[in-house]
Parts: C-alpha cells; structure tokens; sequence
C-alpha cells in the first residue's frame, strides 16, 4: 500500500482514475481511507491510503483495447 497526498478540488473517483487506473476502484480507495469517506472534494495536503488492486479485480476484458494485445 502506498500513500497520495491530495491537491485542491481532488475527488474519489480522480483519485481512483489517477492512481489506480480506473474510476471503478474507488470503492477500494474508501475502504481503504474510512475516516475521510464522507469527504467528497478534497482540500490539499490530505494523507490518503492508497491500496493494491487485488489481482482477480484485473480481467482482460476489463482493460482497455491498448492493454489488450490486439
């Protein structure tokens, strides 16, 4: 697990698109950070925990065509 430290007007789903590759993950970001889970705009400068994508989240048919090998 990693940590992010967030800028001004940072939001779940960014954070989620930005460090872990999709929008989908951020209900592992939540998990993860539950003290902060009703924050929805962020202030600059907030510890967040970032965690790793577990593996069986990551399916070929959800990555994008570029990832894919075809």
């Amino acid at each position: 697990m990693k940590t992010y430290t967030t800028t001004q007007g940072d939001t779940w789903d960014y954070i989620s698109l930005k460090e872990l590759g999709s929008e989908t993950h951020t209900h592992l970001l939540l998990k993860s950070n539950p003290d902060r889970a009703k924050t929805n705009i962020f202030s600059a400068g907030i510890p967040l925990n970032i965690p790793d994508i577990p593996e069986s989240t990551i399916t070929a048919d959800s990555l994008p065509p570029w990832k894919k090998g075809k």
